[in-house]
């Protein structure tokens, strides 16, 4: 099969697959992010201090 000759309908093939594709994901309702739980904010106010903690990675002990 000689590639050349079929490049125009390879071509017209794949722009109807992308626009097929493309009103397919358009009529997807949108997604709303929302959080599972109730989220704890650490915020400073007058009364209190937001308190940071980081931990790092401890090497392990040389011999």
């Amino acid at each position: 099969m000689n590639i050349h000759k079929h490049m125009e309908a390879i071509f017209v093939g794949t722009l109807a697959v992308v626009g097929l594709a493309a009103v397919a994901i358009d009529s997807l309702p949108r997604a709303e992010a929302r959080p599972a739980a109730p989220v704890a904010r650490n915020i400073a106010t007058a009364g209190s201090m937001a308190v940071v903690i980081v931990r790092g990675h401890k090497p392990a002990p040389r011999p």
